[in-house]
Protein backbone atom coordinates (compact mmCIF):
# COMPACT_ATOMS: atom_id res chain seq x y z
CA UNK A 1 0.00 0.00 0.00
CA UNK A 2 1.02 3.81 0.14
CA UNK A 3 1.96 5.62 2.86
CA UNK A 4 -1.62 6.17 4.10
CA UNK A 5 -0.41 9.41 5.53
CA UNK A 6 -0.17 11.16 2.71
CA UNK A 7 -3.55 10.28 1.24
CA UNK A 8 -5.10 13.98 2.51
CA UNK A 9 -2.06 16.00 1.35
CA UNK A 10 -2.00 14.11 -1.89
CA UNK A 11 -5.18 13.54 -2.43
CA UNK A 12 -5.52 15.01 -6.03
CA UNK A 13 -2.59 13.20 -7.26
CA UNK A 14 -3.57 9.85 -5.76
CA UNK A 15 -7.02 10.74 -7.21
CA UNK A 16 -5.09 11.51 -10.66
CA UNK A 17 -3.12 8.34 -10.51
CA UNK A 18 -6.31 6.28 -10.05
CA UNK A 19 -8.28 7.97 -12.94
CA UNK A 20 -4.84 7.00 -15.48
CA UNK A 21 -4.99 3.63 -14.16
CA UNK A 22 -8.08 3.25 -15.12
CA UNK A 23 -9.43 2.18 -11.61
CA UNK A 24 -12.32 2.68 -9.33
CA UNK A 25 -11.45 4.08 -5.90
CA UNK A 26 -13.65 6.31 -4.02
CA UNK A 27 -10.37 7.99 -2.38
CA UNK A 28 -13.07 10.71 -0.51
CA UNK A 29 -14.66 7.85 0.65
CA UNK A 30 -11.30 6.39 2.75
CA UNK A 31 -10.32 10.20 3.57
CA UNK A 32 -13.41 10.09 5.75
CA UNK A 33 -13.31 6.85 7.10
CA UNK A 34 -9.74 7.90 7.87
CA UNK A 35 -10.65 10.39 9.66
CA UNK A 36 -13.21 8.99 11.59
CA UNK A 37 -10.89 6.81 12.70
CA UNK A 38 -8.67 9.48 13.57
CA UNK A 39 -11.59 11.20 15.97
CA UNK A 40 -12.71 7.42 17.54
CA UNK A 41 -8.77 7.18 18.22
CA UNK A 42 -8.40 10.64 19.81
CA UNK A 43 -11.97 9.85 21.72
CA UNK A 44 -9.93 6.32 23.46
CA UNK A 45 -7.19 8.48 24.27
CA UNK A 46 -8.68 10.57 26.20
CA UNK A 47 -10.95 8.48 27.82
CA UNK A 48 -8.33 6.31 28.88
CA UNK A 49 -6.07 9.41 30.52
CA UNK A 50 -9.64 9.69 32.51
CA UNK A 51 -9.63 6.29 33.36
CA UNK A 52 -5.95 6.31 34.52
CA UNK A 53 -6.32 9.49 36.53
CA UNK A 54 -9.63 7.40 38.18
CA UNK A 55 -7.54 4.83 39.23
CA UNK A 56 -4.90 6.86 40.60
CA UNK A 57 -7.85 8.53 42.74
CA UNK A 58 -9.11 5.04 43.59
CA UNK A 59 -5.58 4.35 45.64
CA UNK A 60 -5.91 7.44 47.64
CA UNK A 61 -8.00 7.96 51.25
CA UNK A 62 -11.07 7.92 50.45
CA UNK A 63 -14.54 8.27 51.91
CA UNK A 64 -17.16 5.43 51.02
CA UNK A 65 -19.50 7.85 49.15
CA UNK A 66 -16.43 9.01 47.28
CA UNK A 67 -15.16 5.93 46.51
CA UNK A 68 -18.09 4.32 45.18
CA UNK A 69 -18.69 7.50 42.88
CA UNK A 70 -14.90 6.71 41.86
CA UNK A 71 -15.93 2.98 40.81
CA UNK A 72 -19.00 4.32 39.07
CA UNK A 73 -16.99 6.41 36.64
CA UNK A 74 -14.18 3.58 35.98
CA UNK A 75 -17.65 1.38 35.43
CA UNK A 76 -18.93 4.09 32.79
CA UNK A 77 -15.52 4.99 31.44
CA UNK A 78 -14.38 0.98 30.65
CA UNK A 79 -17.95 0.15 29.56
CA UNK A 80 -17.40 3.63 26.80
CA UNK A 81 -13.98 2.91 25.92
CA UNK A 82 -14.98 -0.52 25.09
CA UNK A 83 -18.29 0.75 22.86
CA UNK A 84 -15.75 2.98 21.01
CA UNK A 85 -13.05 0.39 20.89
CA UNK A 86 -15.87 -1.70 18.69
CA UNK A 87 -16.43 0.88 16.46
CA UNK A 88 -13.08 1.87 15.95
CA UNK A 89 -12.11 -1.84 15.15
CA UNK A 90 -14.83 -1.99 12.39
CA UNK A 91 -14.02 1.53 10.94
CA UNK A 92 -10.11 0.33 11.09
CA UNK A 93 -10.95 -2.72 9.42
CA UNK A 94 -12.84 -1.27 6.33
CA UNK A 95 -10.51 1.44 6.16
CA UNK A 96 -7.70 -0.93 5.80
CA UNK A 97 -9.61 -2.78 3.53
CA UNK A 98 -10.24 0.37 0.86
CA UNK A 99 -7.00 1.91 1.26
CA UNK A 100 -5.24 -1.59 0.01
CA UNK A 101 -7.14 -0.45 -3.33
CA UNK A 102 -5.09 2.33 -3.88
CA UNK A 103 -2.75 1.67 -6.31
CA UNK A 104 1.00 2.53 -6.48
CA UNK A 105 2.05 5.97 -7.56
CA UNK A 106 3.20 5.44 -11.37
CA UNK A 107 6.36 6.71 -12.85
CA UNK A 108 6.43 9.91 -14.56
CA UNK A 109 7.12 8.26 -17.87
CA UNK A 110 4.61 5.57 -17.93
CA UNK A 111 2.89 5.58 -20.94
CA UNK A 112 -0.84 6.91 -20.11
CA UNK A 113 -3.42 4.54 -21.38
CA UNK A 114 -5.87 1.79 -20.23
CA UNK A 115 -5.17 -1.52 -22.16
CA UNK A 116 -2.19 -3.44 -23.46
CA UNK A 117 -3.01 -2.05 -27.09
CA UNK A 118 -1.99 1.46 -25.14
CA UNK A 119 1.93 -0.21 -24.27
CA UNK A 120 4.71 1.98 -26.11
CA UNK A 121 7.17 -0.46 -27.85
CA UNK A 122 10.81 0.78 -27.06
CA UNK A 123 13.02 -1.17 -28.39
CA UNK A 124 13.38 -3.94 -31.32
CA UNK A 125 16.13 -6.88 -30.88
CA UNK A 126 16.93 -9.28 -33.97
CA UNK A 127 15.13 -9.64 -36.48
CA UNK A 128 12.12 -12.58 -37.16
CA UNK A 129 13.00 -15.63 -39.03
CA UNK A 130 11.85 -15.69 -42.77
CA UNK A 131 10.23 -18.98 -43.82
CA UNK A 132 10.37 -20.68 -47.07
CA UNK A 133 7.21 -22.09 -46.31
CA UNK A 134 4.03 -21.60 -44.66
CA UNK A 135 5.31 -22.19 -40.51
CA UNK A 136 3.29 -23.77 -38.46
CA UNK A 137 2.33 -22.88 -34.52
CA UNK A 138 3.51 -25.01 -31.74
CA UNK A 139 0.40 -26.69 -31.27
CA UNK A 140 0.55 -28.38 -35.12
CA UNK A 141 4.21 -28.68 -34.15
CA UNK A 142 4.05 -30.86 -30.81
CA UNK A 143 0.99 -32.59 -32.04
CA UNK A 144 3.45 -33.76 -35.22
CA UNK A 145 6.75 -34.25 -33.13
CA UNK A 146 4.80 -35.80 -29.89
CA UNK A 147 5.77 -33.75 -28.05
CA UNK A 148 2.53 -32.34 -26.23
CA UNK A 149 -0.37 -33.98 -25.00
CA UNK A 150 -3.11 -31.62 -24.74
CA UNK A 151 -6.36 -34.04 -25.42
CA UNK A 152 -5.26 -36.78 -22.97
CA UNK A 153 -4.72 -33.61 -20.50
CA UNK A 154 -8.22 -31.83 -20.90
CA UNK A 155 -9.58 -35.67 -19.93
CA UNK A 156 -7.64 -36.37 -16.99
CA UNK A 157 -7.01 -32.49 -15.70
CA UNK A 158 -9.57 -30.48 -17.76
CA UNK A 159 -8.46 -27.38 -20.07
CA UNK A 160 -5.52 -26.00 -20.47
CA UNK A 161 -3.64 -28.44 -18.86
CA UNK A 162 -0.72 -30.68 -20.82
CA UNK A 163 1.46 -33.36 -20.71
CA UNK A 164 5.37 -32.87 -21.83
CA UNK A 165 6.76 -35.65 -24.16
CA UNK A 166 10.07 -36.88 -25.17
CA UNK A 167 12.29 -34.16 -26.12
CA UNK A 168 10.02 -31.05 -24.71
CA UNK A 169 11.06 -32.66 -21.52
CA UNK A 170 14.45 -32.45 -22.14
CA UNK A 171 14.22 -29.08 -23.34
CA UNK A 172 12.54 -27.33 -20.55
CA UNK A 173 14.60 -28.92 -18.37
CA UNK A 174 17.57 -26.67 -20.55
CA UNK A 175 15.94 -23.71 -20.63
CA UNK A 176 15.70 -24.10 -16.80
CA UNK A 177 18.52 -24.69 -16.04
CA UNK A 178 19.80 -22.56 -19.12
CA UNK A 179 18.64 -19.34 -17.26
CA UNK A 180 19.22 -20.61 -13.78
CA UNK A 181 22.88 -20.31 -14.50
CA UNK A 182 22.53 -16.86 -16.20
CA UNK A 183 20.94 -15.50 -12.95
CA UNK A 184 23.00 -17.35 -10.61
CA UNK A 185 26.55 -15.57 -12.47
CA UNK A 186 24.26 -11.93 -11.89
CA UNK A 187 24.04 -12.99 -8.17
CA UNK A 188 21.30 -14.22 -7.77
CA UNK A 189 20.95 -16.95 -4.86
CA UNK A 190 18.44 -19.52 -6.07
CA UNK A 191 15.22 -20.74 -4.20
CA UNK A 192 13.26 -23.77 -5.26
CA UNK A 193 10.12 -21.81 -3.19
CA UNK A 194 6.52 -23.27 -2.08
CA UNK A 195 3.51 -23.88 -3.93
CA UNK A 196 1.21 -22.62 -1.56
CA UNK A 197 1.07 -19.82 0.25
CA UNK A 198 -0.58 -17.94 2.79
CA UNK A 199 -3.59 -15.41 1.75
CA UNK A 200 -2.10 -12.38 3.87
CA UNK A 201 0.85 -12.87 1.93
CA UNK A 202 -0.97 -12.81 -1.39
CA UNK A 203 -2.53 -9.15 -0.32
CA UNK A 204 0.43 -8.24 1.03
CA UNK A 205 1.94 -8.71 -2.51
CA UNK A 206 -0.64 -6.88 -4.12
CA UNK A 207 -3.16 -10.46 -5.60
CA UNK A 208 -6.33 -10.69 -5.00
CA UNK A 209 -7.27 -13.94 -3.54
CA UNK A 210 -10.93 -14.00 -3.55
CA UNK A 211 -13.71 -13.04 -6.12
CA UNK A 212 -15.10 -13.67 -9.35
CA UNK A 213 -12.25 -11.64 -10.89
CA UNK A 214 -9.58 -13.35 -9.10
CA UNK A 215 -6.93 -15.17 -11.12
CA UNK A 216 -6.02 -17.21 -8.12
CA UNK A 217 -6.83 -20.88 -7.05
CA UNK A 218 -7.66 -20.77 -2.81
CA UNK A 219 -7.41 -23.77 -1.24
CA UNK A 220 -11.12 -24.86 0.58
CA UNK A 221 -11.15 -24.73 4.24
CA UNK A 222 -7.42 -23.23 4.64
CA UNK A 223 -6.40 -19.40 4.24
CA UNK A 224 -4.32 -20.87 1.81
CA UNK A 225 -3.90 -20.70 -2.06
CA UNK A 226 -1.82 -22.02 -4.54
CA UNK A 227 0.96 -19.32 -6.14
CA UNK A 228 0.47 -17.54 -9.57
CA UNK A 229 4.29 -16.64 -9.30
CA UNK A 230 7.27 -17.10 -7.39
CA UNK A 231 7.13 -12.78 -6.54
CA UNK A 232 4.67 -14.19 -4.02
CA UNK A 233 6.53 -16.44 -2.22
CA UNK A 234 10.11 -14.19 -2.12
CA UNK A 235 7.76 -11.24 -1.65
CA UNK A 236 6.97 -12.56 1.35
CA UNK A 237 10.19 -14.53 2.32
CA UNK A 238 10.96 -11.41 4.81
CA UNK A 239 7.30 -10.27 5.82
CA UNK A 240 7.09 -8.60 9.17
CA UNK A 241 11.17 -8.78 9.79
CA UNK A 242 13.50 -5.89 10.36
CA UNK A 243 16.52 -6.10 7.84
CA UNK A 244 19.44 -4.14 8.30
CA UNK A 245 20.63 -2.13 5.86
CA UNK A 246 23.77 -4.33 5.58
CA UNK A 247 21.85 -7.26 3.91
CA UNK A 248 20.68 -5.09 0.55
CA UNK A 249 20.23 -5.78 -2.00
CA UNK A 250 19.04 -9.11 -1.53
CA UNK A 251 18.66 -10.47 -4.90
CA UNK A 252 16.72 -13.93 -5.01
CA UNK A 253 15.49 -16.32 -8.01
CA UNK A 254 12.76 -18.90 -7.02
CA UNK A 255 11.97 -21.83 -9.44
CA UNK A 256 8.07 -22.48 -9.18
CA UNK A 257 5.06 -24.19 -10.42
CA UNK A 258 2.84 -21.29 -11.22
CA UNK A 259 -1.26 -21.96 -11.14
CA UNK A 260 -3.43 -19.26 -12.66
CA UNK A 261 -6.87 -20.02 -13.51
CA UNK A 262 -7.04 -17.36 -16.70
CA UNK A 263 -10.55 -16.91 -16.17
CA UNK A 264 -11.95 -15.45 -19.57
CA UNK A 265 -8.59 -16.08 -21.15
CA UNK A 266 -9.53 -17.33 -24.51
CA UNK A 267 -9.06 -16.89 -28.42
CA UNK A 268 -6.15 -18.09 -31.00
CA UNK A 269 -3.17 -15.96 -29.01
CA UNK A 270 -4.29 -18.04 -25.75
CA UNK A 271 -3.99 -21.61 -27.36
CA UNK A 272 -1.73 -24.25 -26.81
CA UNK A 273 1.43 -23.48 -24.52
CA UNK A 274 1.03 -19.22 -24.14
CA UNK A 275 -2.15 -19.36 -21.51
CA UNK A 276 -2.73 -22.78 -19.58
CA UNK A 277 -3.34 -23.16 -15.76
CA UNK A 278 0.10 -24.52 -14.38
CA UNK A 279 3.26 -24.29 -15.80
CA UNK A 280 7.16 -23.45 -14.54
CA UNK A 281 8.34 -20.25 -13.79
CA UNK A 282 12.25 -18.91 -12.71
CA UNK A 283 11.49 -15.63 -11.23
CA UNK A 284 14.14 -12.95 -10.28
CA UNK A 285 13.41 -10.67 -7.10
CA UNK A 286 15.66 -7.86 -5.19
CA UNK A 287 14.76 -5.88 -2.25
CA UNK A 288 17.13 -2.44 -2.52
CA UNK A 289 16.99 0.47 -0.96
CA UNK A 290 14.92 3.33 -2.92
CA UNK A 291 17.94 4.80 -4.02
CA UNK A 292 18.96 1.69 -6.09
CA UNK A 293 15.72 0.50 -7.36
CA UNK A 294 15.68 1.92 -10.69
CA UNK A 295 18.88 1.00 -11.39
CA UNK A 296 18.16 -2.49 -10.61
CA UNK A 297 14.67 -3.03 -12.30
CA UNK A 298 17.30 -1.83 -15.67
CA UNK A 299 19.51 -4.86 -14.52
CA UNK A 300 16.74 -7.31 -14.25
CA UNK A 301 15.29 -5.99 -17.56
CA UNK A 302 19.16 -6.37 -19.01
CA UNK A 303 19.12 -9.91 -17.94
CA UNK A 304 15.86 -10.54 -18.90
CA UNK A 305 17.14 -9.58 -22.52
CA UNK A 306 20.23 -11.13 -22.15
CA UNK A 307 18.21 -14.49 -21.94
CA UNK A 308 16.41 -14.01 -24.60
CA UNK A 309 18.90 -12.82 -27.08
CA UNK A 310 20.93 -16.18 -25.81
CA UNK A 311 18.60 -18.11 -27.28
CA UNK A 312 18.15 -16.19 -30.87
CA UNK A 313 14.81 -15.16 -30.39
CA UNK A 314 13.78 -11.70 -32.06
CA UNK A 315 11.86 -9.94 -29.52
CA UNK A 316 10.57 -6.33 -28.16
CA UNK A 317 10.64 -4.29 -25.33
CA UNK A 318 7.20 -3.04 -24.13
CA UNK A 319 7.09 -0.07 -21.69
CA UNK A 320 3.69 -0.59 -20.32
CA UNK A 321 0.99 1.75 -19.91
CA UNK A 322 -1.10 3.39 -16.81
CA UNK A 323 -4.36 0.83 -17.06
CA UNK A 324 -2.25 -2.50 -17.35
CA UNK A 325 0.83 -1.66 -14.84
CA UNK A 326 -1.72 -3.59 -11.90
CA UNK A 327 -2.04 -1.87 -8.89
CA UNK A 328 1.51 -2.59 -7.05
CA UNK A 329 3.87 -1.28 -9.78
CA UNK A 330 5.40 1.92 -10.27
CA UNK A 331 6.72 0.91 -13.57
CA UNK A 332 6.63 -2.39 -15.66
CA UNK A 333 8.55 -3.60 -19.10
CA UNK A 334 7.39 -6.27 -20.71
CA UNK A 335 9.86 -8.55 -23.67
CA UNK A 336 7.75 -9.82 -26.05
CA UNK A 337 9.24 -12.54 -28.34
CA UNK A 338 8.61 -13.05 -32.24
CA UNK A 339 6.26 -16.10 -32.44
CA UNK A 340 5.71 -17.12 -36.43
CA UNK A 341 2.87 -19.36 -35.37
CA UNK A 342 0.81 -16.41 -33.96
CA UNK A 343 -2.03 -14.77 -35.83
CA UNK A 344 -1.90 -15.04 -39.77
CA UNK A 345 1.67 -14.25 -40.67
CA UNK A 346 3.43 -14.20 -36.52
CA UNK A 347 2.57 -11.88 -33.88
CA UNK A 348 4.71 -10.85 -30.96
CA UNK A 349 3.85 -12.50 -27.54
CA UNK A 350 4.84 -11.52 -24.07
CA UNK A 351 7.45 -13.86 -22.55
CA UNK A 352 8.66 -11.58 -19.69
CA UNK A 353 7.46 -8.83 -17.37
CA UNK A 354 9.45 -6.88 -14.90
CA UNK A 355 8.12 -4.35 -12.43
CA UNK A 356 9.59 -1.92 -10.01
CA UNK A 357 7.19 -1.91 -6.61
CA UNK A 358 8.84 -0.03 -4.97
CA UNK A 359 7.80 0.37 -1.03
CA UNK A 360 4.24 -0.21 -1.78
CA UNK A 361 4.10 -4.51 -1.42
CA UNK A 362 7.18 -3.65 1.83
CA UNK A 363 4.64 -1.32 3.38
CA UNK A 364 1.67 -4.06 2.99
CA UNK A 365 3.63 -6.77 4.53
CA UNK A 366 5.40 -4.44 7.14
CA UNK A 367 8.84 -5.77 5.69
CA UNK A 368 11.55 -2.71 7.11
CA UNK A 369 15.23 -2.27 7.38
CA UNK A 370 17.32 0.28 9.85
CA UNK A 371 19.23 3.10 7.54
CA UNK A 372 22.80 4.40 8.73
CA UNK A 373 20.75 6.37 11.59
CA UNK A 374 19.01 3.72 12.84
CA UNK A 375 15.69 4.99 11.43
CA UNK A 376 13.19 2.38 9.94
CA UNK A 377 12.53 2.64 6.44
CA UNK A 378 10.64 0.54 3.96
CA UNK A 379 12.90 -1.05 1.32
CA UNK A 380 11.78 -1.58 -2.50
CA UNK A 381 10.60 -4.75 -3.73
CA UNK A 382 11.43 -5.57 -7.80
CA UNK A 383 10.39 -8.70 -9.83
CA UNK A 384 11.06 -9.60 -12.88
CA UNK A 385 10.41 -13.19 -15.23
CA UNK A 386 14.33 -14.55 -16.37
CA UNK A 387 11.65 -17.44 -17.72
CA UNK A 388 8.46 -18.51 -17.95
CA UNK A 389 8.87 -21.56 -19.22
CA UNK A 390 5.68 -22.43 -21.46
CA UNK A 391 6.16 -19.71 -23.12
CA UNK A 392 10.09 -20.39 -23.78
CA UNK A 393 9.04 -23.15 -25.25
CA UNK A 394 6.49 -21.50 -27.65
CA UNK A 395 9.05 -19.34 -28.94
CA UNK A 396 12.05 -22.06 -29.35
CA UNK A 397 9.63 -24.41 -31.41
CA UNK A 398 7.86 -21.74 -33.44
CA UNK A 399 10.98 -19.75 -34.30
CA UNK A 400 13.53 -22.99 -35.19
CA UNK A 401 11.26 -24.93 -36.86
CA UNK A 402 12.56 -27.12 -40.61
CA UNK A 403 10.63 -27.46 -43.54
CA UNK A 404 10.71 -30.43 -42.78
CA UNK A 405 8.97 -30.47 -39.57
CA UNK A 406 12.04 -31.01 -37.42
CA UNK A 407 13.03 -28.35 -34.75
CA UNK A 408 16.42 -26.89 -34.81
CA UNK A 409 17.75 -26.29 -30.81
CA UNK A 410 19.41 -23.49 -30.55
CA UNK A 411 23.21 -23.67 -30.18
CA UNK A 412 23.12 -22.24 -27.14
CA UNK A 413 20.77 -25.02 -25.68
CA UNK A 414 22.81 -28.32 -27.33
CA UNK A 415 25.04 -28.33 -23.53
CA UNK A 416 22.15 -28.57 -21.81
CA UNK A 417 19.98 -31.09 -24.15
CA UNK A 418 22.65 -32.87 -25.92
CA UNK A 419 21.16 -32.77 -29.01
CA UNK A 420 21.36 -30.18 -31.66
CA UNK A 421 17.34 -31.30 -33.37
CA UNK A 422 14.47 -32.65 -33.10
CA UNK A 423 13.88 -34.88 -35.93
CA UNK A 424 10.90 -34.97 -38.00
CA UNK A 425 8.42 -37.94 -36.98
CA UNK A 426 7.07 -40.25 -39.83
Amino acid sequence: MIDLKEIKSRRDEIAENIRVRNMQVDIDAIIDLQEKRSALLRQVEELRSKRNENAKKMKGKLDSESRSTLIAEGKSLKESIAEIESSLSHIEEEFQKLARTIPNYAHPAAPVGKEDKDNTAIKFVGTPPQFSFKPLDHVQLAERLDLIDFDTATRVSGPKFYYLKREAVILQMALERYAMDIVIKKGFTPFITPDIAKEEILQGIGFNPRGEESNIYTIENTDTCLVGTAEITLGGYYANQILSKDQLPIKMAGLSHCFRREAGGAGQYSKGLYRVHQFSKLEMFIYCTSEESEAFHDEILSIEEEIFSGLGVAYRVVDTCTGDLGAPAYRKFDIEAWMPGRGEDGEYGEVTSTSNCTDYQARSLAIRYKDDEGKIQFPHMLNGTAIALSRAMVAVLENFQNEDGSITIPPILVPYTGFSKIEARS
